[in-house]
């Protein structure tokens, strides 16, 4: 072992390209650019970008790792191919150093830094570590910083090799401010370590054979064809949230799990709070000091967030939680002088209320504002495609996903902007669905909203994350941002309630004379984002079913639990979605452990409109 780390060493000091690594490739972009003259991508110029620059950031892509593989790696490789959509720059493959069996996949939305910044990233100074990671570090120049690390990249992910360096995965999972999903592999130790951020913002896939085969990636579909043995992988699952895992990895190539390990709880204020750049905040509970926490915060949040050279967007429904975004995005934007407008982003039918609403709030912040009317059967058309991107048969993900898609679509083709802002994780954390008036107690409302967190993975992040990165798109969400929630679910459970008839009361006043958003705005009543694409007359989920009604015998759905013993469907919809989830990923069912419902109300459909305490504010 001592042996290979001191030639890997000597190849880096001569600039040498380490053994047993792969070329990287860089896709032909859309002017047909290959890499510029001196290491550099040329990504096509647009709005005013430099087309060779450095940057600081990877943003996202896809990873992909075996260890112990059985098969020819070239075979195994192929499944790699399933996730090149989450970086269409680029891709990489490389093998590990001493074990021909083990290697690492990487698809890279390029956001014109180094090529030399390809991963999986390997540096001088630790030459056994090997990391590949999706997600964004916001954190890395305070930890530069506090701790004196000296960086050899210009690369926010490198911070994660120095912290590991420095304390192990503990203290680097807990001190990272961020969204990740990482595989970092330390050779002279013999370890494998995987880590998920908080929320699971970014998506991570794991399957783990009996006899120690262990295959890593960013989607489910990059993992399921694999072969071991002769025989396919079965017990492909996501990686937990706010966790890390320990692996031993043998002198075959094979892995071993020592621990899985919680590093961090959505109601614990996160370690690397030691580091942040908001110094601490007013104590005490009364509601002056509250409402000013949150707005510095949340401004704070939607700041570190900016740390990207590819140009920025906003996703704009004219609901509260994204207005704020927006509002609160383009504010910073222009303190710091960025030289192009905000482009914002609603989908919907013909004056729908989402429409109606995001171009007032376009007009009121005054951003470059962008209308996708959708219609009924590119709706439908896209069900299918949506479905295969998710990874789940979850029926109000599936809803609100095909909106979500065809946007993100139009996105990528039509306009510049590839960092997407967006208010996804504030209903959980501010008690914004409708049935939170319903609950029983503040305290019930409290133990569902960190229930709602904890499960974010499986629904709206999901849904957030694959619709987007479907199309080459990488998200931003504020609103889950590690010491924002920790400090909105400090606060005592009676002032995060519902009141006046109002949901996330608490935000909107914390907000009201900030001048931010209009009124109307601010005090927009809860409308679902699979249903304000729809007109109020119509809902969205009822031109689905209308069309899916036609596609389903009954006869079929009688027997629904008999072919679907797993999360049975109860309606035609349901069955409908199920039958595709299960066309692409068979035998997969228990990657969704239950449908999304609203609780404390008799409700046999997601839908907020199908509730008695809903009302549109086209109603009012």
């Amino acid at each position: 072992m001592m042996k290979l780390r001191g030639v890997f060493q000597q190849q880096l000091a001569a600039g040498e390209e380490p053994a047993g690594a792969a070329s990287s490739i860089p896709r032909r972009g859309a002017d047909g650019g290959f890499p510029c003259a001196g290491g550099r991508e040329r990504v096509r110029q647009r709005s005013g970008f430099s087309t060779c620059a450095y940057n600081n950031s990877l943003t996202m892509c896809g990873i992909w790792a075996l260890f112990g593989s059985d098969e020819c790696l070239s075979v195994q490789c192929l499944s790699a191919m399933k996730i090149a959509h989450r970086g269409p720059d680029a891709f990489r493959f490389e093998n590990v150093n001493g074990f021909t069996n083990c290697c690492f996949g990487f698809h890279r939305l390029a956001v014109v830094d180094q090529l030399y910044g390809m991963q999986p990233i390997r540096v001088k100074k630790f030459p056994y570590l090997w990391l590949c990671y999706n997600g964004e570090i916001y954190n890395f120049k305070q930890l530069q910083k506090q701790f004196g690390f000296e960086y050899q990249t210009l690369v926010d992910g490198e911070v994660i090799l120095h912290l590991y360096n420095r304390g192990g995965i503990e203290q680097t999972a807990s001190m990272l401010d961020g969204v990740f999903a990482f595989i970092l592999l330390d050779t002279a130790n013999r370890k494998v370590f995987l880590a998920r951020d908080t929320y699971g913002i970014r998506p991570l896939f794991k399957v783990l054979t009996d006899d120690g085969f262990l295959g890593v990636c960013s989607e489910a579909k990059g993992l399921i064809n694999l072969k071991h043995s002769t025989s396919l992988c079965s017990k492909v699952e996501p990686f937990l949230p706010g966790h890390y895992e320990v692996l031993d990895l043998k002198p075959s190539g094979k892995v071993a799990s020592v621990e899985l390990v919680k590093f961090h709880s959505c109601k614990d204020e996160p370690l690397h709070v030691a580091c942040d750049t908001v110094e601490a905040l007013p104590p005490g509970f009364d509601l002056e000091t509250v409402k000013s926490n949150i707005r510095i915060l949340f401004e704070n949040a939607v700041r570190k967030r900016l740390m990207a050279h590819r140009r920025i967007g906003c996703l704009l429904s004219g609901g509260l939680d994204s207005s704020l975004v927006a509002a609160v995005l383009l504010k910073l934007m222009k303190e710091i002088n960025v030289s192009y407008p905000l482009q914002t982003f609603a989908i919907g039918m013909e004056n729908s209320p989402d429409l109606l609403a995001a171009k007032k709030v376009a007009a009121h912040i005054g951003s470059e504002h962008h209308e996708v009317i959708l219609n009924t059967e590119e709706g439908i058309q896209a069900i299918e495609e949506v479905i295969f991107s998710l990874e789940t048969y979850d029926i109000t993900t599936i809803r609100a996903s095909i909106g979500m898609y065809l946007v993100s679509k139009y996105i990528r083709k039509k306009t510049d902007s590839v960092v997407i802002f967006s208010g996804e994780g504030s209903d959980e954390l501010t008690q914004g669905y409708i049935y939170f008036h319903k609950a029983p107690s503040p305290e019930d409302a409290a133990e569902e909203s960190e229930r709602l967190l904890k499960e974010l993975y499986l629904f709206d992040v999901l849904r957030a994350d694959r619709t987007t990165a479907a199309h080459g798109l990488e998200l931003r969400v504020p609103f889950l941002d590690h010491r924002f929630t920790s400090y909105y679910l400090s606060l005592p459970a009676e002032l995060r309630i519902p009141k006046n008839g109002i949901e996330k009361y608490l935000l909107r006043l914390s907000f009201e004379d900030s001048n931010l958003l209009p009124k109307e705005i601010l005090w927009r009543p809860k409308e679902a984002f699979s249903d304000g694409i729809a007109s109020v007359k119509k809902s969205w989920f009822s031109i689905l079913q209308d069309y899916i009604d036609q596609q389903v015998d009954d006869l079929l759905l009688e027997k629904a639990a008999e072919k679907y013993p797993f999360n049975p469907p109860k309606t035609k919809e349901s069955y409908y979605y199920r039958q595709i989830f299960e066309k692409h990923y068979p035998g997969r069912s228990s990657w969704l452990p239950h449908y999304w419902m609203p609780r404390w109300v008799k409700a046999t459909d997601p839908s907020a409109r199908t509730l008695k305490h809903y009302k549109s504010a086209t109603q009012e």
